[in-house]
């Protein structure tokens, strides 16, 4: 099972603040600092930015989720990285 990112961490404990203790809180805000200084961002053409957000639209992802899907698949593909097999014991989605 994949662990939550940062991001959902942060918009749960937005969604409960009263229940979220002060130390959780702190850890969670953190790691948000540490990704924050230690993001890049990738400038597009505005073609590709208007298809990466209506790919991210349809995956109901977000862009930065959409850009990695698509260069580990690309990485795959060409072999740069050894193809994610999927097991009997793997949990799915459901999609095809």
């Amino acid at each position: 099972m994949k662990a939550p990112d940062t991001a959902a961490l942060l918009e749960d404990a937005a969604n409960r603040i009263a229940d979220v203790s002060r130390p959780d809180l702190q850890i969670m805000l953190r790691r948000a600092a540490l990704l924050l200084r230690n993001s890049g961002s990738i400038a597009f053409e505005d073609d590709m930015e208007e298809a990466l957000r209506d790919l991210s639209g349809e995956f109901g992802k977000t862009r930065n989720d959409t850009v990695r899907l698509i260069v580990r698949e690309w990485m795959e593909k060409n072999t740069y990285l050894p193809v994610h097999n999927v097991d009997e014991d793997s949990e799915v989605d459901g999609t095809a």
